[in-house]
């Protein structure tokens, strides 16, 4: 059955464990979005639980299981998927993808770093070589979605501790021809999606569309009660779009229970 509008959220679960996992599942099987874009998946039960739950009501998954160590990105539709050919990149469980109609939906989960040598290159080349595949991607209506771990340069939150390299990165997106479509909508709204036991937050989870989709973008909000009630450290965030043809699928109406089996 066809139906106007896509609506999609996307939340870093934390590499769940299982007790985190199944809380989850119970906040996401109330939630009206069509499809789920998961980030920071790992290879625990709790991950594990979340792509089992989903499989066995239905639901259309796209992911790579990540490495030992590694984390990755589990994209859940309770609307029919295309297949896509698979992105390829530097950590590539890190990128899932699929097509809703003629829209195109890449999740995203890019590296965190400290102040090591090694995790600065690690995330500084995920980025750079994202930022190189979506900018020669042949001319089509998508969607970027998820933990995106950069930051604008002022006003939006705390920004000690960034270096230029991350601004510059952000501030590229509209040379390659995409928009923040947060920030397409709320221009001046000063808005984080994570904080750190001190307080200080920053908007690290971002849905990203290319310009075409600007006169469809409907919607475009954070979701504060997942850090709230602890379910995540991060908001979740939540983007419909208008004039986005769907095909739902005949899902369970409950994410239903069963053993777990990643991927």
């Amino acid at each position: 059955m066809a139906e106007p509008g896509l609506s999609v959220l996307t939340l870093n679960v934390c590499s769940p464990s299982l007790p985190r996992a199944e809380r989850q599942l119970e906040w996401l099987d109330g939630r009206p979005e069509q499809v789920f874009v998961l980030t920071e998946i790992g290879v625990g039960t709790g991950s594990e639980l979340l792509a089992e739950r989903f499989r066995e009501s239905g639901w259309v998954l796209r992911a790579r299981r990540p490495g030992e160590g590694e984390r990755g990105v589990l994209i859940a539709s309770r609307v029919a998927l295309g297949t896509e050919a698979t992105i390829e990149s530097y950590l590539p469980e890190r990128i899932a993808q699929g097509s809703v109609g003629a829209l195109e939906i890449i999740g995203v989960y890019a590296p965190s770093r400290d102040d090591s040598a090694e995790r600065i290159a690690r995330k500084r080349r995920f980025l750079a070589e994202l930022l190189t595949l979506v900018g020669r991607r042949e001319p089509r209506a998508s969607v970027v979605i998820g933990d995106l771990n950069v930051v604008e340069r002022s006003g939006r939150g705390s920004e000690r501790g960034f270096q230029e390299w991350e601004y510059e990165l952000y501030e590229a997106l509209p040379r390659v021809g995409w928009l923040d479509a947060y920030r397409a909508l709320h221009p001046d709204r000063i808005e984080v999606s994570w904080a750190d036991t001190e307080g200080r937050g920053h908007r690290f989870d971002h849905c990203l569309i290319t310009a075409d989709l600007r006169a469809a973008l409907r919607r475009c909000e954070y979701l504060h009660e997942t850090r709230e009630t602890d379910l995540s450290d991060h908001s979740a965030l939540v983007v419909e779009l208008a004039s986005v043809a769907v095909e739902r699928l005949p899902v369970d109406p409950t994410l239903a229970p069963g053993p777990a089996s990643l991927f």
